[in-house]
């Protein structure tokens, strides 16, 4: 049983390609340095992580910290969105766009020291999330993007695929999409009204990035209580692998295809499409989303 002083850690060793595999230690050490407890927490799958950082904030820990890339917060995220207990960010994985986004220090030890800080000061800040309603009533939270077109179905593809291991998985992913690349129907509702289309991308952005540093949504600000949202029309393959390297400069909402919005609250809705948000399964569309500002207690 965890005292009501514990700060408790999720880590993913593999976060980072194992790069980080031998930095727990040092980042407990420093998380420790005010004092207070720390625990790991045993978690071999994603569904046990979310369950065990659920229990450690039930028992009331002063603050659940994150090791890993944006899938690892996207786990401790479903258990302290709301709730009094700080959140920590240490970036260990290939893809940190929330920490990024919200200025975490890219060096992991110099996180943890800034989270001890934060902690010893008593001092948070309110970031805002996006909450998401399935057609099942489930409710999910993510920090940084969730995808919903091409870039969703090339990861869906990936998903099933058994080989190749690696990033070699998601490129041939990409090719077999390519290839059979085409527009749906959309039914988008922002605000209440109609924005309904026929295109190839749907993002909704609570920061401006994913995918380690695509900027989707790049005026996505955790901070105003808006969601971005950004859409792009019927684009042909060629079109769309032209459009590709503006996203690392987010330069490719000036064109012409490309349209954004800023919402507190998104429905979308298309045939055959699952959702991805801060690179991990969501559900099928329908999915609401909404604004929720400050609902985290980030450790900065």
């Amino acid at each position: 049983m965890s005292g009501r002083d514990d700060i408790a850690v999720l880590a993913n060793p593999q976060a980072g390609r194992g790069r980080h595999r031998g930095l727990l230690s040092g980042v407990v050490d420093r998380l420790g340095a005010g004092g207070r407890p720390v625990r790991v927490l045993d978690a071999r799958t994603g569904e046990e992580a979310e369950k065990v950082c659920r229990r450690a904030v039930a028992e009331g820990v002063t603050a659940l910290v994150a090791v890993g890339g944006d899938g690892t917060l996207h786990r401790a995220l479903q258990a302290v969105a709301g709730t009094p207990a700080g959140f920590g960010v240490v970036a260990a994985g290939t893809g940190n766009d929330f920490a990024a986004a919200v200025g975490v220090p890219s060096d992991p030890l110099q996180a943890a020291e800034a989270i001890a800080a934060a902690l010893r000061a008593g001092r948070h800040r309110a970031v805002d999330l996006a909450r998401v309603t399935t057609a099942a009533g489930d409710v999910r939270w993510f920090a940084a993007v969730l995808a919903a077109g091409f870039d969703a179905v090339v990861n869906e593809r990936a998903n099933r695929m058994r080989w190749p291991r690696g990033p070699r998985r998601y490129d041939l992913a990409i090719m077999l999409e390519m290839a059979r690349l085409r527009a749906r129907p959309y039914s988008l509702e922002i605000d209440g009204a109609d924005h309904s289309f026929t295109g190839v991308l749907v993002a909704v952005g609570n920061c401006p990035s994913y995918g380690g540093g695509m900027r989707i949504c790049p005026d996505a600000d955790p901070g105003d209580g808006l969601l971005d949202v950004v859409i792009a029309g019927n684009l042909g393959r060629g079109a769309l692998v032209r459009l590709k390297p503006r996203l690392r400069r987010g330069t490719h909402v000036t064109d012409p295809r490309v349209h954004s919005f800023r919402a507190r609250r998104v429905r979308i809705d298309a045939p055959g499409i699952v959702g991805y948000a801060d690179g991990e399964r969501i559900a099928a569309l329908p999915l609401d989303i909404g604004c929720e500002p400050g609902a985290v207690r980030l450790l900065l």
